[in-house]
């Protein structure tokens, strides 16, 4: 290691953390081998023009992140990575998730949670045909400018309980997707650690990390995520943000209580890490907990849509956030999604403003609930978690089954479902032995409960009703 030094140029935060990371970094590169010795404190701390402590400092981070080990008289070492043999065996999702990028034909999906179909289709046909009438220029055109109705119908969309954002915090985007990612990089560079719960939306994981985001996994339990694993990785790994979904999370269900919300607040305070709220499922209760937003309103940013509530097939999406961050937001915006569609954005604002959206939105949740009791009723005795207004349900599989198996069972039977390892935002030594299911997409409530028929008549059966020895 004599004519290694680190390279200092890039990052930020304090000299001690950049080195750090710098160290990390070259790890991971494999420019530093496993088993290598570092550079003794002084020596170090002379060639980059630092202090003793400084350097001192780093290398205990980066024994707190489990790269190095370090004996007093002998030095510090750099630690082999924990190889695939020495884990608990378990499936990487891909980028592309455990999905069928084309669904199968002729299965019923029960792997979507897009709104019901409650005859929103002509209401929306008719708007599109009034918004071409009437803006036929800006249609024909890219859009360069912005109407404050579509803030102002942005601002309407994300209000809930006491957080009621100003149109000038707000971004429109097409979707909450794009509208999340436009947040992540905007407001982080490649390398930076974003943070998600173990169980999420994992495709803002898998996007991230297809424009150089690494992930840093929290531990959550049945009440959402854990405030003291939070900040444990926020002391180890310092992320630049954490991706949260605190009001019916997906898939677990779990509503994050306000106790640990000001916990989560207070700890994103001290290490400087930006809040992303996604509160797309959250539009659907009518949950009086105050959002991630009023705690730390000064740090968090609120994602919503259209798509679980109104349609998905318009990828009606906006957000808000503080001041400082709007135009950096808006312009990742662009850059990721090629800008907003006139067409689309004013749609949407036509459908809020008008309160068409908020009418669509009440049936889509009545319509819901009568699904959701469909399947409370069938599945009586098993163990699940639903919500009367939230389109999925995360189920508990008994033994013997396992997500990936009972996920094929349901696929051979005709029923499409999602396994655990499609919500897993990175590799996870953790086993929680369910899956999800929607109910919205099919077209019928007698197609609910044929599929939910199904589900119980496999978990009752067990494997030996599915396993084929021949």
């Amino acid at each position: 290691m004599t004519s290694w030094l680190p390279d200092l140029s890039s990052g930020s935060g304090p000299l001690y953390q950049r080195l750090a990371d710098s160290i990390e970094s070259d790890i991971d590169k494999g420019v530093i081998d496993a088993g290598a010795k570092l550079p003794p404190q002084r020596d170090l701390a002379y060639d980059i023009g630092t202090t003793v402590g400084t350097v001192g400092r780093a290398y205990q981070l980066l024994r707190e992140r489990g790269l190095v080990s370090g004996e007093v008289g002998r030095g510090t070492y750099v630690l082999a990575q924990q190889s695939e043999a020495a884990t608990p065996e378990f499936i990487e999702p891909g980028v592309q998730g455990t999905r069928h990028i084309d669904a199968p034909p002729g299965k019923l999906r029960f792997d979507s949670t897009a709104a019901p179909d409650i005859g929103q289709g002509a209401i929306i046909a008719d708007m599109l045909s009034r918004t071409a009438q009437d803006h036929p220029h800006e249609i024909s055109s890219y859009t360069r400018d912005f109407p404050e109705r579509w803030y102002e119908a942005g601002s309407r969309w994300l209000a809930r309980n006491s957080f009621r954002p100003s149109p000038d915090s707000i971004v429109p985007t097409l979707g909450t997707h794009a509208a999340v990612m436009a947040a992540i990089a905007a407001l982080t560079t490649p390398g930076d650690y974003v943070a998600f719960e173990h169980l999420t939306y994992s495709q803002i994981s898998r996007s991230a990390g297809l424009i150089g985001r690494r992930t840093a996994l929290v531990a959550s339990d049945e009440e959402g995520i854990d405030p003291e694993d939070f900040e444990r990785v926020c002391a180890q790994k310092h992320p630049k943000m954490i991706f949260l979904m605190p009001t019916a999370q997906n898939p677990t269900l779990a509503i994050l209580p306000a106790s640990r919300r000001a916990a989560i607040a207070r700890i994103a305070r001290e290490y400087n890490v930006v809040l992303i709220e996604d509160d797309l499922y959250g539009g659907l209760t009518e949950d009086p907990t105050p959002l991630m937003a009023d705690y730390a309103p000064e740090r968090t940013i609120v994602a919503g849509g259209l798509s679980k509530s109104v349609a998905a097939g318009i990828r009606g999406g906006w957000l808000s956030c503080p001041p400082a961050y709007r135009h950096r937001i808006r312009v990742a915006h662009k850059m990721m999604t090629g800008g907003m569609p006139f067409l689309l954005a004013e749609v949407n604002a036509r459908l809020v403003l008008s309160g068409q959206a908020g009418d669509i939105r009440r049936r889509s949740i009545a319509e819901i609930g009568a699904r959701i009791a469909i399947v409370r009723e069938t599945l009586a005795g098993f163990v699940f978690r639903s919500h009367e207004r939230i389109p999925f349900v995360w189920l508990t599989l008994p033994d013997p089954w396992l997500s990936g198996t009972f996920k094929k069972a349901c696929l051979e039977h005709g029923l499409l479902i999602d396994d655990e390892d499609e919500f897993k935002a990175g590799r996870s030594e953790h086993v929680f032995h369910g899956v999800r299911f929607g109910v919205s997409q099919p077209r019928r409530r007698e197609d609910v409960a044929g599929g939910v028929a199904i589900i119980r008549r496999l978990l009752e059966e067990g494997r030996a009703g599915y396993d084929s020895f021949s």
